[in-house]
């Protein structure tokens, strides 16, 4: 009776597992049918307008008209809720959707400090009703008070009627909307989600880029509406931070500590400083306490007052103090903690009348930063690579014509264009990837500025973790990369198969981005762009970063402004408009290494701006997954800092020092990039035409129309 009991569980176990690896083979086969609907809606989509500023020209995504998969019940919302041990050890989780590069329009300093903005009078209670809603909303409520009360004095009144539609899924929106009266209806799909009848804030997505609407408001009463356009929103934004900014170095150069400095190191610094608001008659400073912050005041004011000292020069807190000076204004204290000495010798106090607002700079910020500055600048000028041409050192394409190539097959389609596998004339031993973006599509999509950032900065890029650029070339409807084939195809789909990769794996791929990014920042240029499906895989298994549409370089210190990026890749002050440089790969980088040990992104949603809202939580909201090492978490966390000076290898060593961090003991680092250290995978080609690790993709069938502006001159 045992034996036969035994035998039928043996028998049930053994169908179990069948049954389980059934189930594996099944959703592989669903996934792989997922990729080619995404597929074949990118070529689909292309057929439809291109006439919207957003732009999605970056190589082989797909166009911003694709809608996103709704969020299933067995969906995972990876380190929001859900169960992670069940998205990390089971197969048949799926991984997210292909990423989206989105761009707003470049943005250009000049402009928006020439803009003038239109203020509306308002009442009292519609004021605070405005600000009210604003800071109830998840993504708007970091805006400053400063932006916040500029922002509401620029937005003015829209009034509705009953069954009037506001916004419609699908079309287009540059406006935000937050409701004053009056009851509204939200849908989606044709389904009802929910009723508003309080102040709300509505299609803040808007605000950041021209993006369809995600759901349709139609009005169930009378009522009023407050709006505010893109361009103003992101004005006001950038203006004060550019003020802040502008004040901030303003007030370090009048201290003689200072003084001296360049004014790239004083815009650094103008960054560390942390801006601390005191409550009438709180101290700041106690004589004879011990400190390390230096402060300049910003606003208000704080009185000065000494304690007299006995014979032997001790404090003599028996009497009272004596009054010594008011300081205001861009004033300054405590600068002699940044020399070492920390003692304080003087009270410093809010004055009764008002609180006061400081600018603090702590000892270890500056000796770091004033160190590392010094040694950037030295490494930045020391080590910037020689600015020559790819045709100059490869002189087999000088002549080359774009009617020498002969398209052989497609690698990749999007709302930009198309990416052919083309060979010189029918010699196909030696195989290019010709990349051919639609010039209609380039000005409706105002993307001309990021197109010829990526052809001057890849003309000057020589780095084996990088795709080259061969030559480039234009007619009346295309401009054309030639680039360097990798037929090992993206790192995002080898991802889709293995679900997720193990650390020794996850290794490799990290160590080959550093040195591509490395290679990048050295040369002051932020790529802004970081994914797996933007990291191409060669015939090694060897990585090299692709796709330079984004990025662009920097002078030193500065920084830029234009909202671009992947949702789930981009760091908080992109999406804050704060303005950003180099830092904000480090922060892709840390979301780059959770995702390749998961297969999801820390920071996801099927709702984009639900991301923004995640994004702005911070990495030490995510629950971490139990698989991943500690080592791992830390350098994940170390990169993911909300200050963008806080980011590991933000130093004087730059990306050299993640090298060191615990997680990477042990990896060959010279193997790497002496190119003899084995992949995790290689991808193993039959010849230069095989592309086996690529999908098929339909033939080109409609014509774009000619562009003939002369944008594109330097092609």
């Amino acid at each position: 009776m045992h034996t036969k009991c035994q035998n039928e569980i043996e028998q049930q176990q053994a169908l179990i597992i069948q049954l389980q690896k059934d189930l594996v083979e099944k959703n592989k086969r669903i996934s792989e049918l997922s990729g080619l609907l995404d597929k074949y809606q990118s070529v689909f989509n292309q057929s439809q307008s291109l006439s919207t500023p957003v732009t999605a020209i970056k190589g082989q995504i797909q166009p911003q008209q694709t809608k996103e998969r709704p969020l299933g019940s067995n969906d995972v919302v990876f380190g929001f809720g859900g169960n992670d041990q069940q998205h990390l050890h089971d197969p048949t989780v799926q991984t997210r959707k292909r990423g989206i590069g989105i761009s707003a329009e470049p943005q250009n300093e000049d402009e928006i400090q020439s803009k003038e903005l239109k203020s509306y009078p308002k009442s009292e209670d519609v004021r605070k009703l405005i600000k009210g809603a604003i800071l109830e909303n998840d993504f708007m409520n970091h805006i400053a008070s400063s932006q916040l009360s500029q922002l509401v004095d620029c937005m003015y009144s829209i009034k509705f009627t009953a069954d009037e539609m506001i916004i419609t899924e699908g079309d287009y929106g540059s406006l935000v909307y937050v409701l004053g009266d009056g009851k509204l209806e939200i849908s989606k799909d044709g389904r009802k989600l929910r009723v508003l009848d309080r102040p709300t804030v509505l299609g803040e997505l808007a605000v950041l880029y021209n993006c369809t609407r995600t759901a349709s408001v139609k009005a169930i009463t009378n009522g009023t509406l407050w709006a505010i356009d893109r361009t103003s929103f992101q004005t006001i934004l950038m203006r004060d931070h550019l003020q802040k900014h502008n004040d901030y170095i303003t007030f370090l150069k009048s201290v003689p500590t200072f003084s001296n400095l360049p004014d790239s190191t004083i815009s650094k610094l103008a960054d560390q400083l942390n801006e601390v608001t005191y409550r009438p008659n709180e101290y700041i400073i106690r004589q004879g306490a011990r400190g390390d912050n230096f402060y300049i005041i910003a606003d208000g004011r704080v009185k000065v007052t000494i304690y007299p000292t006995t014979e032997n020069g001790a404090i003599d807190r028996t009497k009272e103090p004596q009054f010594v000076r008011t300081l205001g204004r861009g004033d300054w204290f405590g600068e002699k903690a940044l020399t070492g000495d920390n003692l304080r010798t003087a009270n410093i106090i809010a004055t009764e009348d008002e609180g006061v607002t400081c600018l603090a700079l702590d000892l270890e910020s500056y000796k770091l930063l004033i160190a590392d500055l010094a040694a950037l600048k030295r490494r930045y000028s020391q080590e910037k690579p020689q600015e020559t041409t790819i045709e100059e050192y490869k002189p087999e394409f000088k002549n080359l014509k774009l009617q020498d190539l002969k398209i052989m097959s497609t690698l990749g389609s999007g709302g930009f264009g198309r990416v052919e596998l083309v060979s010189i004339g029918s010699d196909k031993t030696k195989t290019y990837a010709l990349k051919k973006m639609r010039k209609q599509h380039i000005i409706e999509t105002k993307q001309e500025e990021h197109v010829i950032n990526e052809r001057n900065i890849m003309l000057h890029t020589d780095c084996d973790f990088i795709v080259r650029l061969c030559k480039t070339f234009r007619d009346n409807k295309y401009v054309y990369l030639l680039l360097e084939v990798c037929l090992g195809g993206e790192l995002w789909s080898l991802l889709k198969d293995k679900y997720f990769f193990t650390e020794q794996a996850t290794q490799f791929y990290m160590a080959c981005v550093v040195e591509a990014l490395d290679y990048l920042h050295r040369k002051n240029i932020v790529y802004r762009d970081l994914k797996p499906e933007n990291i191409m895989l060669d015939t090694q298994g060897y990585c090299k970063l692709t796709d330079l549409g984004f990025a662009k370089q920097l002078p030193y210190g500065a920084k830029t402004w234009t909202f671009c990026g992947t949702p789930e890749y981009m760091a908080p002050e992109v999406i804050l408009n704060k303005g950003h440089d180099i830092a904000v790969d480090h922060w892709s980088l840390g979301v780059l290494l959770f995702e390749l040990l998961t297969g999801l992104p820390p920071f996801e949603s099927p709702d984009t701006m639900r991301t923004y809202g995640i994004i702005l939580k911070g990495i030490d909201a995510v629950n971490f997954p139990t698989r991943m090492s500690k080592n791992a978490q830390s350098l994940v966390k170390k990169l993911c800092r909300e200050n963008p000076t806080e980011r590991y290898g933000i130093g004087k060593e730059g990306l050299r020092e993640i090298e060191r961090h615990v997680w990477f003991e042990g990896f060959d680092w010279v193997g790497l990039r002496k190119r003899v250290l084995k992949a995790p995978y290689e991808r193993q080609v039959t010849s230069q035409s095989d592309l086996r690790h690529f999908d098929e993709y339909p033939e080109e069938t409609e014509e774009p129309e000619d562009e003939i502006s002369g944008w594109d001159e330097s092609f």
